[in-house]
């Protein structure tokens, strides 16, 4: 647009210069006005090419009117009486301190850090409607009233102890939020919460409570434990002495009942021995008995004979057998 003009006017310039040169000197009062036509046509050209840059959205207004269409960053083509304006679509970072209370009244100092980016198709309605300073007009507002909102919902100690929870609820109500004007929360996080000396301190002090108490479950515990522990060992020992005790009756008795068989094999065998004995002799004096006859016998009582008669004779069948023998 200031192309246009600027181009107008050297235009104009060089017009009214030929004028007052024209009685003076005709080759000069005709080649101003050439000249001027010339440069107003050069920056009226130039300024029909309008450059975005890297990282940027194009705004096109037209007499001041902002156009439904945006351009990406290079170079573009516009009208000569159109403008265009630059916005930063880059994701960008922004920390924010604030002062906030629980739903128990307590104070709280956060930090929160918040990444936003523009709606690139719909930048030009952004620029439409709040401007290029959309960060203080709707970003900061939108953030401190979220925080706030979704923080006094927790008690302090909940804050704390429920963090994640804390911050994703933050983040889906400044999202909402910030749809609403066309830009975009990309990610949010609380980088610090702070509380007064009086809350920290008691705190600190519940803390050191339960961990006392902790400590003193835990001592109970593993004492217990190692009471039923030793329980447990002295059962197993017993059930093993008790266990090793019948194993070695049981052999006892095993090695007694195998005692007894071979007692009773023994005896088997020494009774089958003597009745074998027995029954030899039996049949040895049977055989002997078989082979004797009168007349061996008497050899034999001749051959046993000291040659002396006896004083006293029993029978009188042996004596005179005697008798007839050494007659």
């Amino acid at each position: 647009m200031a192309g246009l003009i600027f181009g107008i006017l050297v235009l104009i310039a060089g017009i009214v210069a030929g004028a007052e040169l024209k009685y003076k000197s005709v080759k000069l009062s005709k080649l101003l006005p050439l000249v001027g036509a010339v440069v107003c046509v050069v920056v009226i050209l130039s300024s029909c090419f309008a450059t975005v840059s890297t990282g940027n959205t194009g705004i096109v207004t037209t007499f001041g009117r902002v156009e439904s269409f945006t351009l990406d960053s290079g170079i573009h083509f516009v009208a000569p009486w159109q403008t265009v304006l630059e916005m930063d679509n880059r994701v960008q970072k922004s920390v924010i301190d604030m002062e906030c209370f629980s739903s128990d009244i307590q104070e709280v100092t956060c930090v929160y850090t918040i990444n936003y980016q523009i709606n690139k198709a719909n930048a030009q309605n952004i620029y439409k409607t709040i401007g290029r300073d959309y960060y203080s007009t709707v970003i900061t507002p939108a953030v401190t009233e979220s925080v706030k909102t979704v923080m006094a919902h927790y008690t302090a100690e909940n804050l704390i102890s429920n963090r994640d929870e804390l911050a994703l609820a933050i983040e889906e109500m400044l999202s909402k939020e910030l749809d609403k004007f066309d830009i975009e929360l990309v990610s949010t996080s609380i980088e610090d919460m702070d509380f007064t000396d009086e809350f920290t301190n008691a705190v600190e002090a519940k803390q050191v409570a339960v961990q006392n108490k902790l400590r003193a479950a835990t001592e109970q515990e593993q004492k217990t434990m190692e009471a039923e522990q030793a329980a447990e060992r002295a059962k197993i020992e017993a059930d093993a002495e008790a266990a090793v005790a019948k194993i070695k009756a049981e052999a006892d008795a095993e090695v007694a009942q195998i005692a007894a068989r071979a007692d009773l094999e023994v005896q088997k065998v020494n009774a089958d021995a003597a009745e074998y004995t027995g029954q030899k002799e039996a049949a040895k004096n049977k055989a002997i008995q078989e082979s004797l006859s009168d007349e061996l016998l008497q050899y034999m009582l001749i051959q046993q004979w000291d040659g002396k008669y006896p004083d006293t004779y029993i029978g009188s069948e042996n004596v005179s057998t005697l008798l007839d023998i050494t007659q």
